[in-house]
């Protein structure tokens, strides 16, 4: 059986990766007045924090249309007998509905649409499992069950400079926005349920990373991490600095550097750092 593995932009895949494990994507856009780019096709991640800093109003950001994934489907109908789609959380997005409604639409191939239940690289490690599983062979009830064992199993934590793009996009309501911006709190947060809420208050971006970064260690030393990325919002170099002290005293570990792209960048913001691994 021939599965092909299907994802969106937004988990923000390394291209060589897609590449080696032949994970296809479908991209989300952002908005800025009447123009809509997509991600990494019309506008890369360097190009869209360049135009936030210059643009008066916060873009907005949209999930592909359905005939995008029905294009894309019935081109992968011809060579696979299925297909599993994995996608952010439907509580951030339409994009799993419009995935799950064009593979009714699609004859000659079975479609698995899958909420991740969150986003990002967390979202891109779920792609490459999938991608591990069908190559070998396994069939897509077999994938479907695995992804659910990493779900229960994947920790993510991330901190954003600025609260107010999260407020203004409605995933962080007014209050703690206002609280966290007068008291200089960077919070650290997590998605529960598909939902981005704070996990622990913390006063400043060092002692924030610190935390993030000792629970990390925690589990490399008491359980087996599979794999872990570190995630930045136009900040490489943190990103690269944490990676490298963490593989210097876990050099077993398979580790990742990722970003926060536009359509997720929108309502983190510049400056936005986070570490997502999975423990077996």
């Amino acid at each position: 059986m021939k599965i092909a593995i299907v994802t969106d932009s937004t988990a923000y895949i390394p291209e060589d990766v897609l590449e080696k494990h032949g994970i296809h994507t479908v991209p989300l856009s952002v908005v800025f007045g009447e123009e809509s780019y997509r991600e990494g096709i019309d506008i890369t991640t360097e190009q869209f924090y360049k135009k936030v800093k210059e643009s008066k109003d916060l873009p907005s950001t949209s999930q592909p249309a359905i005939g995008t994934f029905i294009e894309l489907f019935e081109e992968l109908a011809a060579t696979h007998d299925a297909i599993i789609s994995i996608h952010l959380s439907k509580k951030f997005s339409g994009t799993y509905e419009a995935a799950k409604s064009a593979g009714n639409m699609v004859e000659g191939v079975e479609v698995y649409a899958y909420d991740s239940e969150l986003s990002t690289m967390p979202q891109g490690f779920y792609a490459i499992a999938a991608s591990e599983m069908a190559r070998a062979g396994q069939a897509p009830e077999a994938i479907l069950g695995k992804l659910d064992e990493i779900k229960s199993k994947t920790r993510s934590y991330f901190m954003v400079d600025d609260l107010s793009h999260l407020q203004r996009g409605g995933r962080l309501n007014s209050a703690q926005a206002i609280l966290g911006s007068l008291l200089n709190i960077k919070p650290i947060l997590h998605i529960v349920d598909g939902l981005i809420v704070p996990f622990e208050k913390i006063r400043t971006r060092k002692k924030a990373t610190r935390r993030i970064m000792g629970m990390l260690e925690e589990d490399a030393e008491n359980k087996k991490i599979v794999r872990v990325v570190f995630i930045h919002a136009n900040n490489e170099a943190q990103a690269t600095k944490l990676r490298d002290e963490f593989q210097d005293k876990y050099p077993e570990v398979e580790t990742y550097i990722s970003y926060f792209g536009p359509v997720i960048g929108t309502h983190l913001g510049e400056g936005s750092i986070g570490v997502s691994w999975y423990t077996e």
